[in-house]
């Protein structure tokens, strides 16, 4: 049986691959192998993974943002081979998902628009170029996290339309002194400000944060396609921002030039075809 995972803060997919063909899904709670200890992680395991699927595991694929090599890694490693002894794990970054469950074995562009934003040249073997992502502060164009830091700062100059600003207000009751808090004291900014996302769903007919989606697209696409074959390859995407604002997004990518490609939700069931056709 082979074990794969699309490891977030807040949740993991799993999905078994058994060796009569069948797939098993499972969902537990984040496993993020830099903030928790072995025995967090074991519980994990134990409790939501192994009672539903049971069975030798001969090899786990682990993707995940930020996990990849050092002390995270050697973390994972230990903690499956505790829990299912025997198996091999090799822990891989959430671009390589990307861009194998969006281009498989073939070359091409994947790109995640998601909380945060990244993306990738892959070669049908592995990552060949990769613009860097930069972080909610210095990069991460268009993700869930910028989108909703662009929001907040319109908030609180006083440049969003009266209509979006009344709702905002009345729904989220936050003052400046609270958005500097969780901004720039608490843990995990870049999840309060993606936190915003349905808000600007809801409002994207709006003049205002129509232009709000359309420039940060555009500036992701300016600011990171640009250096890749975009002429030979179609711009494929993965994530929740992608897939929610599709509409916009492709034509931001028609009007650069650009040619559209696949938009997952998720790249977990991208894995596993292929995985199931890994040579």
């Amino acid at each position: 049986m082979q074990l794969i995972a699309d490891s977030g803060s807040t949740k993991v997919s799993w999905r078994a691959l058994c060796d009569d063909g069948s797939v098993l899904s499972v969902e537990t709670v984040g496993i993020n192998p830099v903030f928790m200890e072995d025995a967090a992680i074991e519980k994990i395991l134990n409790d939501g993974l192994v009672p539903v699927i049971g069975g030798k595991v001969d090899r786990i694929w682990f993707y995940g943002a930020g996990v990849v090599g050092g002390e995270p890694s050697a973390k994972l490693e230990r903690c499956f081979g505790k829990v299912f002894p025997g198996s091999s794990c090799e822990v891989v970054s959430d671009v390589v998902a990307a861009a194998r469950a969006l281009c498989g074995h073939k070359p091409g562009i994947a790109c995640i628009l998601g909380t945060g934003s990244n993306s990738c040249f892959y070669d049908g073997e592995g990552i060949a170029e990769n613009v860097r992502a930069g972080g909610f502060i210095l990069g991460d164009e268009a993700s869930g996290a910028y989108l909703g830091k662009r929001l907040i700062s319109d908030f609180i100059k006083g440049l969003l339309p009266a209509p979006v600003e009344k709702e905002f207000t009345k729904r989220y009751g936050l003052d400046y002194p609270t958005i500097v808090q969780k901004v720039y004291r608490e843990p995990m900014p870049s999840r309060f400000l993606a936190s915003f996302s349905p808000f600007i769903a809801e409002f994207k007919n709006h003049p205002h944060v129509a232009n709000l989606l359309k420039s940060s697209f555009e500036e992701f696409l300016r600011r990171n396609i640009i250096h890749y074959d975009y002429k030979k390859y179609p711009v494929n995407f993965v994530g929740s921002i992608a897939f929610y604002y599709k509409d916009i997004l492709e034509k931001a990518v028609n009007a650069a030039g650009m040619r559209m490609g696949i938009v997952l939700k998720g790249p977990i069931d991208g894995l596993v075809e292929y995985h199931k056709n890994a040579k």
